[in-house]
């Protein structure tokens, strides 16, 4: 009998169960195919070499129509959409860890280690580098998605999948391109919520599926979870103790930054102190291009974060002048300074705000502060930017880590047409949830 999880007994030929395997794929692909048994589906070939795991993988590759024959020939995330996920997902305060786990491991010992996201596509790829290159030939890359529902049966797809860690030999992949590897991979899950957060997976020759590699794999996910928790707690600490020192010093905290809010709001309001202030949407958009330069901008810059090509130098100096003006008129402590231009004093941006609050992990926080997209008119460069890394951020974050609760919450108000987002819902929810059956009524309508 198999270990289900495990690719290879201990002591097994490889040849001659690579054979078994590689018969049986092509029995499954002829049409001599493994079925489920059901009332309206009877059993019709039984595979008996075959792991059920992976028969049930083969069939849902089917299901998916994904074509054997092919394999992934380019990236599903351009390089500034790999960079942003790379710079919010969770499992990069893991890294360094994985560094001194499996990374520098892999270099020496002839495998390679990938790091992906709970949709299975691939954020990191590390070791050696001989592998490395052969491995991009059949399409795995970092920006890849290698889920089951893109390639069919991997290591990595499939783990997520079962949520489970498990091991593939050769021809158990469902993609022929991948029948000379062998692969072992785990889910790696929040340590708090349970909800999956990526998988970590080993890819190399044959002896990646030999029987001690699965614990190994297990062991390291075990690893990445602890530190994963105790950066939580880190957290929860840090804020604990910003909390208290704001209640020792509250009208330190209100004097030290204006704030201007721009999310879901024309006009946008700029508060000091007691007193807000109603700013035109010009204004705004100079303020959000100043608050983002801390250390100015020449009037060059600021022209073309303001106004774009159309904008020019005269245009921007009276608009400038205006805006002191309204600045000088209700008496508002900041100045707009020249050469480079300027702020005299830090401005607190809700957006700003909103995205330290998800690089730290602050989901409820973030989503709560949330309230639509910068300046909805504006097609200000630097407000456009502005509007565009929030979203994809806020987007990513909640798809990688948010709890099923919020996920949800995110889903019903800011992503109604989002297939991806209600996917994935369906995916992270309890199986006895009560908005399992909403959720499966929003994706049947998209």
């Amino acid at each position: 009998m198999f270990t289900e999880w495990r690719a290879l007994r201990q002591g097994e030929s490889t040849s001659q169960r690579r054979r078994e395997i590689e018969h049986a794929y092509e029995r499954f692909l002829s049409g001599d195919a493994w079925v489920e048994r059901t009332p309206a589906r009877p059993r019709r070939g039984v595979l008996t070499p075959m792991r059920e795991i992976i028969l049930h993988s083969w069939q849902r590759s089917l299901d998916h129509l994904v074509d054997p024959e092919a394999q992934p020939s380019s990236p599903d995330l351009t390089a500034d959409e790999l960079a942003a996920l790379r710079e919010v997902h969770p499992l990069a305060t893991a890294l360094p860890m994985l560094e001194r786990i499996l990374f520098r491991e892999a270099e020496d010992s002839g495998f390679i280690v990938a790091v992906g996201d709970a949709q299975g596509r691939l954020l990191w790829i590390d070791g050696d580098r001989r592998l490395r290159a052969l491995a991009e030939d059949m399409g795995f890359a970092e920006g890849t998605d290698w889920s089951e529902r893109a390639v069919g049966t991997s290591a990595p797809g499939s783990a997520l999948a079962l949520d489970h860690p498990l091991q593939l030999f050769g021809a158990e992949h469902f993609s022929r391109a991948v029948h000379q590897w062998s692969c072992a991979a785990t889910p790696v899950h929040d340590p708090e919520t349970g909800a999956i957060l990526g998988v970590i997976d080993i890819t190399g020759r044959e002896t990646v599926a030999e029987p001690h590699v699965l614990p190994f794999v297990e062991a390291t996910r075990a690893a990445v979870e602890a530190e994963l928790s105790l950066e939580a707690m880190r957290r929860r600490v840090e804020a604990e103790s910003l909390k208290t020192a704001r209640r020792r010093k509250p009208e330190r905290a209100a004097r030290r930054s204006p704030q201007l809010m721009v999310l879901g709001r024309e006009p946008a309001l700029l508060t000091v102190g007691a007193e807000t202030l109603e700013l035109g949407r010009r204004h705004a958009e100079i303020l959000v291009a100043l608050a983002g330069a801390p250390q100015g901008l020449t009037s060059g810059a600021l022209t073309d974060a303001v106004y774009g090509e159309t904008g020019s130098a005269e245009t921007l100096r009276a608009e400038l002048a205006r805006l002191r003006k309204l600045l000088s008129a209700h008496r508002v402590p900041i100045e707009v300074r020249a050469k480079p231009y300027r702020l005299s004093q830090t401005i607190s941006v809700d957006a700003h705000d909103t995205l330290a609050a998800l690089g730290r992990g602050a989901h409820r926080l973030a989503l709560s502060g949330y309230g639509g997209e910068a300046l909805p008119g504006s097609e200000a460069p630097c407000v456009e930017a502005l509007r565009h890394d929030l979203e994809m951020t806020l987007r990513q974050s909640m798809l990688q880590s948010a709890s099923p609760e919020l996920l949800f919450e995110y889903a019903q108000q800011w992503a109604e047409d989002d297939a991806e987002v209600w996917q994935t819902l369906l995916q992270i929810l309890p199986p006895l949830s009560p908005k399992r059956a909403r959720v499966v009524a929003k994706l049947d309508a998209l």
